[in-house]
């Protein structure tokens, strides 16, 4: 087997460490790119939401970055940030945030490592519509795993799970 072989990983449980990870990403505000690395370990004391979905600009991915992004002020209100994943390049990120006017971190794992870490990695298909809820212990609190990639879930949902960690 060559050297850059990884073996897909299991999705974690809840109750688990959240695998920790540094990835290229960017962000635009007030119509300008800034690119960074984003480090999952640096945000503990933090609550994150990791939101995988499979392609930039697709009608799904777009509907449910959308949804999220109209309840960003509240999550920011939580104490909780939200990072975008998926396998595209930062240029496609950058397309897409603008074309859906997007204003938190979208993230590149352009190898799907951070995808294989997650066990949402489909051979062939790329990943699992997914979001996973960690907490600022660094713990996952709760995750939906898409088996399908039409469905995703709601902002709302994923706010009640967030209120919970922070009563």
């Amino acid at each position: 087997m060559p050297g850059s072989y990884r073996v897909p990983m299991s999705i974690p449980a809840v109750g688990d460490p959240a695998p920790t990870f540094t990835l290229p990403g960017m962000i635009i505000r007030d119509g300008v790119r800034s690119d960074a690395e984003y480090d999952l370990a640096s945000e503990y004391g933090r609550t994150v939401v990791l939101a995988f979905y499979p392609g930039d600009a697709t009608p799904v991915c777009t509907a449910q970055l959308c949804s999220y992004q109209q309840e960003l002020d509240d999550f920011d209100d939580l104490g909780a940030v939200v990072w975008g994943i998926s396998p595209q390049a930062l240029d496609s990120h950058e397309t897409f945030a603008r074309g859906a006017s997007l204003t938190f971190p979208l993230l590149s794992d352009i190898a799907s490592a951070v995808v294989r870490d997650y066990g949402v990695h489909v051979p062939g298909l790329g990943l699992r519509r997914s979001v996973f809820v960690i907490g600022p212990d660094g713990i996952l609190r709760w995750r939906h795993v898409g088996l399908v990639g039409l469905r995703f879930p709601k902002a709302a949902a994923i706010r009640a799970q967030i209120e919970q960690l922070v009563a």
